[in-house]
């Protein structure tokens, strides 16, 4: 047994006797926490702790730096880079217990919750007070303390912004077991470093995120839903491109190529046209969606729309976005058997047409299977490529891929990431990407973790 296992043995024992049943060491459990929505292989952790409250939290941080043991905070498991994975071992913290929403301001508009709510969760509890959480990245059951470690955004970003610009503050525990706040509640601060912003996107490599403070919003009066195909992806961009620059506030734009209404219709049983399309959510009073829709579908006809359709019940708009909440399966459907690999990269809105034109090009090119869907108001579009692991050919092409794509997106003053994260996927761009900066981030990464024991392996190659 070498020295890296003795003590994470140790530090187990020292764990099962301060939690008892909330440690857990079964080989299925464990391997239900390492990456299990990407290629990257499997690394399970030693162990997983289900912590109940920051007390938790703090005591299992404290055990873990005695013995130097990894500790890699879990929500649910829903990134896509590989952030849960456990490359040295050590423990999985699972946050999932701690569910408890602490406070609703609603005068203030903003909630404090522990980390492991989910969204789906919050919005439930907050519905009869009119409120809304509305940062949405396509997965319900993501926890809210997640969604600030990997800064996630999703479908609603264009209005509402991304974690960055709705989390308030965190609670965070530090590797020394100090748990400290970012900030207080107001909506603004001059007051020192910005140390909540800091900790939003940190990966967990920073502290383990215990509780935090979001900014909710008022239920839109009404909620108008729009479809609308056209001939090609660049058309689609267009009329995306002229929408944003006159400034029409439109709270969803998302984009299916070909490819994912065909995997869409035969999953969900629709019969939407095969073609290029943008789903759409305009939200606001009666007459200001009414300016909105119009507005959209005029520009959308000047780019050759083929048709479009909008609604405002709730039953009609969700049987309007059936096609886009159901890609991730919809997807994995296309191709039985092949492995889902899902990557997304963001540029600049003017740049939108050109990349997706010659991201599509690429995926003719290597004779790929690749939907294609983004959250086209701000930039950001998604890629699933499912790959046959077993043709090597098909393996060294998806990464050719996936290599392309990150690159064209930095040589456009994008990022090769909108909103997975880093993780472990793609520790080999950030250099590229912030040049001299990644410098300071490993020192303020050494400043804080010195023993390098919060999720090892993530964000620095």
């Amino acid at each position: 047994m070498n020295d890296a296992n003795t003590r994470h043995t140790r530090a187990i024992d020292t764990l099962r006797q301060s939690f008892g049943d909330k440690l857990q060491t079964g080989q299925a459990l464990r391997d239900q926490h390492a990456a299990t929505l990407t290629w990257l292989p499997q690394q399970p952790p030693d162990a997983v702790l289900f912590a109940s409250d920051a007390d938790d939290v703090i005591a299992a941080v404290q055990i873990a730096a005695a013995h130097k043991m990894p500790l890699i905070p879990f929500g649910s498991g829903t990134s896509l880079e590989g952030h849960v994975n456990a490359p040295l071992g050590g423990l999985s913290l699972d946050m999932s217990r701690m569910t408890r929403i602490i406070a609703v301001n609603a005068e203030d508009l903003d909630v404090e919750i522990e980390a492991g709510v989910t969204r789906d969760q919050l919005n439930s509890h907050l519905r009869d007070s009119g409120l809304f959480f509305p940062i949405d990245p396509g997965a319900g059951n993501a926890t809210l303390g997640g969604m600030a470690a990997t800064r996630a955004s999703g479908t609603t970003a264009v209005r509402y912004g991304t974690m960055r610009d709705n989390v308030v503050n965190v609670t965070a525990v530090l590797a020394d077991g100090q748990l400290i706040r970012t900030g207080q509640r107001a909506r603004k601060s001059s007051a020192g470093y910005d140390l909540t912003r800091l900790f939003v996107g940190s990966e967990g490599t920073l502290g383990v995120i215990t509780s935090l403070t979001l900014k909710v919003h008022g239920i839109p009066e009404v909620i108008r839903a729009a479809v609308c195909p056209f001939p090609s992806l660049g058309t689609a961009c267009a009329a995306v491109i002229e929408a944003i620059q006159l400034a029409l506030g439109m709270a969803r734009i998302e984009l299916l190529d070909e490819v994912q209404i065909r995997a869409s219709n035969a999953y969900a049983g629709l019969s939407l046209a095969e073609t290029p399309t943008l789903f759409l959510e305009f939200h606001g009073s009666e007459q200001a969606t009414s300016e909105q829709v119009a507005m959209f579908r005029s520009i959308a006809e000047s780019h050759g729309c083929l048709g479009f359709e909008h609604a405002q019940s709730t039953e009609a708009r969700n049987q309007l976005w059936k096609a886009r909440h159901s890609i991730f399966w919809a997807n994995k459907g296309l191709r039985p058997g092949t492995e889902s690999v899902a990557t997304d990269v963001c540029v600049p809105i003017s740049r939108l047409a050109d990349c997706v034109t010659e991201t599509k090009a690429d995926i003719a090119e290597l004779q790929l299977v690749a939907p294609l869907v983004g959250h086209v108001g701000d930039g950001n579009f998604h890629v699933q490529v499912l790959i046959d692991m077993a043709n090597a050919a098909e393996v060294a092409r998806a990464r050719t891929f996936l290599e392309r794509l990150a690159r064209r997106a930095l040589a456009m003053a994008g990022t090769c990431t909108g909103e997975h994260g880093i993780g472990q996927g793609k520790r080999g761009y950030l250099a590229d990407e912030h040049g001299a900066a990644v410098a300071v981030m490993r020192r303020i990464k050494q400043a804080l973790d010195p023993d390098g024991l919060f999720n090892p392996g993530k964000i620095f190659p």
